[in-house]
């Protein structure tokens, strides 16, 4: 976007934007900003000479450290697609070369080609801005299956130069090609340019490259020529430091807009190279890693070591849209995330167990619900199942962008770290209180009792739930967890209310699958119907209720009557408490009864020496050996 009239566009950006949603979002986002470097600037007045000799030595010293881990024996290529959507959708349809373009809509722009970026319009910009800037731009509909086709045949390209490449997006990369130099015995630049010449041959698609000593600089130097060009920096110190010395701090990865304006403000840092003349407040006012990765700035350090593979944690997608509050075209968004998130995770054979919804509100805020489920989904269905009835819970709400994520995959497919093998379910538990006492009814299921809570902490008012560890569960046992719920104390309201929702409590003894069917109005679980056993004595003087069909009576947490095996889950969770609480107060029993043995054998023992002392006193200095030992009573 050089050439392009700064002042204007900010201009114009600021005309439309004013007073709307997005614009009283950026203003509270720029008055914590303000905050921020008020408050550093008053930590950097502080600051004494002598504090600033000490933390110029510590820096120094940290600096040396740094510049001994430099490794300048690899080569890294990143490679960076240009204006990739805009091109896929160019390379469709030939009419739209030459004409200023975006990929988007009216609401907001995934990427523009050069012809529109010209006129200032860029990623991540509404629609209407966009075309006030530019009246003749064109708009076209994003296709990310057809991105994705074409980012898979751009791939194929990079495993030739290197097999373990890293894909930091659909249209860039990191290749490491310090082998493939030796093995051809070809010089970087050639191996760039080559790459370049594959992936438009196969493609039709024109890319920029970078080669650096290591990923940092790599990344930096794609973007020097674009588009379609590259740009070479030698494996040698002084020209790292030298292309360094005059960077601006913006050009690296990891400093963004914000981290920019703070540098700025507050130490007047502008280039690379002054990240080190000013390493004395740096290390004054920022964390260690902070100022690690300031100095690596400055040093130009970055990663040269391949990365272990690293399994998977999560899958997500999300899209972006005009707000609005029509539940029908929110749930048709829903359906299309749920279709992509689940071909994405069949072409990987990804099975998750937690699924996260996240809403952006058409005032910026964002919410996240989750829920983990009893057993792992990668369908549609599945997935489009469970994220309905987490977004129903939010709605009516007025949404500009939904997500979805799964996460918690299976293991033992997945290769993910096993779960520790001494971590209990609450099956185990409740199977392991006491087998001798027989305290358990064994002829119930985990899924006629009642729950678990693995809710979250309430932020706002919306909630998140933490991922549980997976124990060792038994196989013919479906373990459930909740999902996070807003939570409030309600005070019991009714002991004598029967369990609605199973008919008869005997019914669900012996089963091994949920009940299915709807709650009623009031659902409960009395537990004074269980058979007598001394397991279950002291569950007997609480019954679980759901007050107004919606709210736990002895907890407080919110369930709709829709999560019907989060209920049943939930009330698991209250009969394990109590035969915890239960056991708990068995041992304090049997702690109890030992310490009064014990005290009982030690006033035996001190009568018994007492008795001996008294008769050696009779019969003179002689002790007999038996004296020395105490007999046990």
């Amino acid at each position: 976007m050089d050439g392009v009239d700064k002042e204007k566009v900010q201009r114009i950006v600021y005309e439309m934007s004013k007073g709307s949603k997005y614009f009283q979002n950026e203003e509270r986002k720029d008055a914590f900003i303000t905050q921020k470097i008020n408050n550093l600037r008053t930590q950097c007045d502080k600051l004494t000479q002598a504090d600033l000799s000490h933390f110029q030595k510590v820096a120094d010293r940290r600096i040396l450290e740094l510049e001994a881990t430099r490794d300048l024996s690899r080569i890294w290529l990143h490679v960076d697609m240009d204006a990739f959507y805009a091109a896929v959708e160019t390379l469709s349809n030939p009419t739209l070369k030459g004409k200023p373009m975006a990929v988007g809509s009216m609401s907001m722009i995934s990427t523009a080609n050069y012809e529109a970026r010209k006129f200032g319009v860029r990623a991540a910009m509404p629609g209407f801005i966009a075309r006030k800037l530019c009246p003749e731009l064109i708009f076209v509909p994003t296709d990310f299956k057809k991105y994705t086709y074409y980012s898979d045949l751009t791939r194929k390209v990079f495993r030739r130069y290197d097999p373990n490449f890293m894909a930091a997006s659909l249209d860039e990369a990191y290749l490491d090609i310090t082998e493939v130099c030796k093995e051809r015995n070809i010089n970087s630049e050639e191996i760039a340019d080559e790459l370049r010449t594959s992936v438009y041959e196969e493609t039709g698609l024109t890319c920029s490259a970078g080669v650096a000593p290591n990923r940092l600089l790599a990344k930096v130097c794609s973007d020097i020529n674009k588009p379609n060009g590259q740009y070479v920096l030698p494996n040698d110190r002084m020209a790292v430091m030298t292309f360094i010395s005059s960077l601006p701090i913006r050009k690296i990865g990891g400093i963004g807009k914000v981290t920019e304006h703070i540098l700025k403000a507050v130490f007047g840092i502008n280039t690379c190279e002054q990240m080190l003349e000013k390493a004395s407040y740096l290390c004054a006012l920022f964390s260690q890693s902070t100022t690690d990765f300031f100095y690596s700035v400055g040093l130009g350090l970055g990663k040269t070591d391949s990365p272990e593979i690293r399994f998977r944690k999560s899958i997500s997608n999300e899209r972006t849209f005009s707000a609005t509050e029509d539940e029908v075209l929110l749930y048709k968004k829903l359906e299309e995330l749920a279709d992509m998130l689940s071909t994405d995770m069949q072409k990987e054979g990804l099975c998750g167990r937690t699924l996260t919804l996240k809403l952006k509100t058409s005032s910026f805020e964002v919410r996240t619900r989750a829920v983990t489920l009893p057993k792992y989904i990668s369908s549609r269905e599945d997935i489009l199942k469970h994220a309905s009835e987490l977004l129903k819970a939010e709605l009516p709400l007025s949404v500009r962008l939904i997500g979805l994520r799964v996460s918690h995959f299976d293991g033992d497919k997945y290769g993910g770290a096993t779960s520790d093998p001494k971590q209990k379910t609450i099956t185990d538990f409740i199977t392991s209180i006491d087998a001798n006492r027989n305290c358990f009814l064994p002829d119930v299921a985990d899924h006629d009792l009642v729950g678990h809570t693995e809710t979250d902490v309430s932020i706002g008012s919306w909630q998140t739930s933490r991922d549980p560890i997976d124990g060792n569960q038994s196989s013919d046992v479906n373990c459930q967890s909740g999902t996070g719920w807003r939570s409030e104390e309600v005070r019991t309201s009714g002991n004598n209310a029967s369990c609605s929702n199973y008919g008869q409590v005997k019914e669900a003894v012996g089963s091994t699958f949920p009940i299915q069917g709807q709650f009623e109005d009031t659902s409960t679980l009395n537990l004074s119907n269980l058979p007598e056993d001394e397991g279950l004595n002291s569950c007997k003087d609480k019954t679980m209720l759901w007050l107004n069909d919606y709210k736990c009576s002895l907890c407080g947490i919110e369930l709709p009557p829709s999560f019907i095996e989060e209920r049943l889950e939930h009330s698991d969770f209250h009969l394990a408490e109590k035969l915890q609480k239960e056991e708990e107060s068995r041992i304090h029993q049997r702690t109890s009864d030992s310490s009064r043995s014990w005290d009982q054998k030690n006033r035996i023992t001190r009568e018994s020496i007492s008795k001996r002392q008294k008769l050696s006193q009779k019969e003179g200095s002689y002790r007999p050996i038996d004296y020395f030992f105490v007999k046990e009573q």
